[in-house]
This record gives structure tokens, C-alpha cells and sequence, in this order.
């Protein structure tokens, strides 16, 4: 099936008499007829669901179809992008490990990696996406165990290169793991260009209406977790889990294997059947309305760019301006566009852009980005609050920064909304 087929079909088939459409199977526990039967799924011998907590029927379908959209061999869906985000990093690190990761990333994850998860014991180090591969090698250390990266970063919208990274972390014997949600698999398929685990946020244009929470890690299956002897929880016996090798058992899915069986085990951030229900419509027309909001920003973005020599706007940061510094980039990694996110600022800093903000009456202020609806935010006063001015430098968020997510509207009242909030400025 081709993409957009994909996006409809995929994941869920229904038998004859069955539901057309994906059914919620609002339903924690499952029956089985002998204990053997139960048995045999908690020793991974079969196929099938036990408990919601770790597997669920509304839960596997979408997986499944989120796995074949990104050309993925599994995947795991979580109760929210912060959680998958954790996840994948998790499932590979313990105390004592090291991650090189951008520093041009979600505040949100930016506190994670740079906090929580330094107090378990993890370290981390952060570069700039424009970082020379010369100067990335010298970062790798012994307990280096991944490279973590935005295709297109939250909200500063600088522009991953790929190949690149994957290069060098598979130059020293790790992963790349790449969060695709701003791109999403419509625009970019990170695992054709040397990704090898991809994360969402499935509650930004996956979802696309703002309804439900969700997050997903899938698994490329093309990386060798056996060829460093890095990462002994994959490859030698698991002894929490009957001593189940995950890579001699599972192959190239043993990754999303060793994610379900013991991370969602024991941390049970599974995404609920309702979320999943919810997410799956939405993905349904994914392809529809990423055009949209596309094809809606880059009018957005070149407007505001026409602006600049009014003094109005002092400066527009969007993928596929031409003016964009990774224009080349964006047109290597999203040939038919990047997301719906412009980056702007207004004349008069903080304060300008607080009081445009308040100006606009089709764009909402709220605390997220990538729905069908047009909205806008600070990030120094919300999303990324708890930075320093030095890792507000780090992340590419200045205070001036606003970040403005085009909805599917008509791009004419869009740009009119825009064009009244700035006249008092």
C-alpha cells in the first residue's frame, strides 16, 4: 500500500462480521481457557493479550500502523511523548551511561535529559545541531550509548541533518534516536536516511485535534545490538524475565521486545485504548492535513517575512523560507514541506511579543503546538520557564521567541489575525 492508503487501512483488518471501523476494547483483563494458554504468553512463547498494561487489541492496531508508517519493524506506544522520549533512552542506559544529545530540543525533554535523568545516574552531553562531525567525535566516550536528535526542533526549528549524525554515532557503535513529531512520517521517514529508533509526541499533528495524550518508539530493526557489546541488557539473558536473550528471541524486533516486556512492565505508561481510538482518526487523515498545514505556514511565514522592513517583525524562522539558513536541509530531509510551526519576533522583545499575542482572536494562547486549530505561545515564559538564560541560548529559544503553530483555516483569516494583533505594536 501506498502512504495514504497506509494512513486509512493499515493496522486494523476486519473479518467477516467484524467492525468496520477499530474497536475500543475498553477492557483490562483477557480470558483464557487453561492455565498452560496464560502461561505460555507470560514466558513469550505466544502471541496474544493478558493485561492492558502491557498489550492491548485498540492499542496493537495502531502500533502496528504507526510501525508500517515509518517503515518501522515495532512499535510501543506511551501515555505521552515525555514518556516515550524516556523510554528510549531508558531501554538502552542505566547508571554510569552517557548520551550525546542536541541541544536544540523540546524544553520538556531538555529537562528530562538534563535533570531526571542525570539524577538516575546518566550523563549527558549537549552539542548544537550545526556541530562539524569533527568536533562531534571527539564527545564518544566508552559508556556512550546513543546520539538523541529532533528532525525539526521544538521551538526553535533548526533542522537535524540525519545522515550525518547517524554516521557518526553508527561510526562509534550507537544508535541515532530521532524524534520525528513537528515532521512526521508524511514529511520525513528518519529510518531511510540512518535513524534507527524514531519517538512522537502522537498528541501534536498525529493526533491533530488536541483530544488525547500519546506517545510511540519504534524500532527501525536495522541496528546490530550484538556487534559492540555495548548493550548487555538486549543481548545476554534477561533474568527478571525468565532469562529471555531479546536479541537471539526476538531478532531485529528485540528492542520494542525488551521495551514492552520490562520498561512498560514495571512503568506501566501505556497509552489507554480511548487515547488510541482517538489517535487513530487522526492519523487517518494525517496526509490531508499535514498538506495543509504546510502549504498554510509557508504563506503564514512569507507574509510575516514581507513585514521585516516595516519594523514590525525584526526577524521569521521557518524550514522552507529560502532565506532559512537550513533551507538546503529542509529541501534534502521534507522535499513536499516541513510542519505548520513558524518562529517569529515582534519589535519590543518580551514585552512585544506578549502583547501581540493578546491582539490575536482566531489564534489561541494555549500550552501546545500542532492541532488543527491555530494557536501561539511564549516559550521563555511557559514550555521552557525553568532554563537558564544560558540553556535558553543552548536550545535556541531567546526571549523574544514566539512560537506560532498555523492551523487549517483559511490562511486569509490567519494572516488578517495576525496583521490587527500587530497594529498596536
Amino acid at each position: 500500500m501506498r502512504f495514504e492508503t497506509k494512513c486509512v487501512q493499515s493496522g486494523y483488518e476486519p473479518k467477516n462480521g467484524e467492525p468496520r471501523v477499530l474497536p475500543i476494547v475498553q477492557s483490562t483483563t483477557y480470558k483464557y481457557d487453561t492455565a498452560d494458554a496464560m502461561g505460555a504468553l507470560f514466558d513469550l512463547k505466544s502471541d496474544g493479550f493478558f493485561y492492558t498494561r502491557l498489550a492491548n487489541p485498540t492499542v496493537d492496531a495502531v502500533e502496528k500502523k504507526i510501525a508500517s508508517l515509518e517503515g518501522g519493524v515495532c512499535a510501543v506506544m506511551t501515555s505521552s511523548g515525555q514518556a516515550a522520549s524516556t523510554f528510549a533512552v531508558l531501554n538502552i542506559c542505566k547508571a554510569g551511561d552517557h548520551v550525546i544529545s542536541s541541544s536544540a530540543i523540546y524544553g520538556g525533554t531538555f529537562n528530562l535529559f538534563n535533570k531526571t535523568l542525570r539524577d538516575l545516574g546518566i550523563s549527558f552531553t549537549f552539542v548544537s545541531p550545526d556541530i562539524t562531525s569533527e568536533e562531534l567525535d571527539k564527545l564518544y566516550r566508552e559508556n556512550t550509548k546513543c546520539v538523541f536528535g529532533e528532525t525539526i526542533s521544538n521551538p526553535s526549528l533548526d533542522v537535524l541533518d540525519i545522515e550525518r549524525f547517524a554516521r557518526s554515532a553508527h561510526s562509534h557503535g550507537v544508535p541515532l534516536i530521532v524524534d520525528n513529531t513537528f515532521a512526521t512520517p508524511v514529511n520525513c521517514r528518519p529510518f531511510e536516511f540512518g535513524a534507527d529508533i524514531v519517538t512522537h509526541s502522537t498528541t501534536k499533528y498525529m493526533d491533530g485535534h488536541a483530544c488525547a495524550l500519546g506517545g510511540v518508539v519504534v524500532d527501525s530493526g536495522n541496528f546490530d545490538w550484538s556487534a559492540s557489546g555495548k548493550y548487555p541488557m538486549l543481548t545476554e539473558p534477561d533474568e527478571s524475565y525468565h532469562g529471555v536473550t531479546y536479541t537471539k528471541t526476538f531478532g531485529k524486533a528485540a528492542y520494542g521486545v525488551k521495551m514492552r516486556t520490562h520498561l512498560m512492565r514495571d512503568f506501566g505508561s501505556m497509552q489507554s485504548p480511548q487515547n488510541a481510538f482517538l489517535l487513530n482518526l487522526g492519523l487517518e487523515t494525517l496526509f490531508l492535513r499535514m498538506e495543509r498545514h504546510c502549504s498554510n505556514a509557508l504563506k503564514v511565514a512569507k507574509h510575516l517575512e514581507s513585514l521585516i522592513p516595516e519594523g514590525k517583525i525584526t526577524w521569521v524562522k521557518y524550514p522552507d523560507l529560502e532565506s532559512n539558513k537550513d533551507h538546503a536541509l529542509a529541501k534534502k530531509y521534507f522535499p513536499n514541506g516541513s510542519c505548520g510551526v513558524i518562529s517569529f519576533s515582534v519589535a519590543g522583545g518580551r514585552e512585544g511579543a506578549l502583547k501581540f499575542m493578546e491582539g490575536l482572536r482566531l489564534a489561541a494562547i494555549v500550552t501546545h503546538v500542532a492541532d488543527a486549530r491555530t494557536c501561539v505561545l511564549h516559550p521563555a515564559s511557559t514550555t521552557h520557564r525553568q532554563l537558564s538564560d544560558k540553556e535558553l541560548e543552548e536550545c535556541g529559544v531567546t526571549p523574544d521567541l514566539i512560537r506560532f503553530s498555523t492551523g487549517i483555516e483559511n490562511v486569509d483569516d490567519i494572516i488578517e489575525d495576525i496583521d490587527n494583533a500587530l497594529k498596536p505594536i
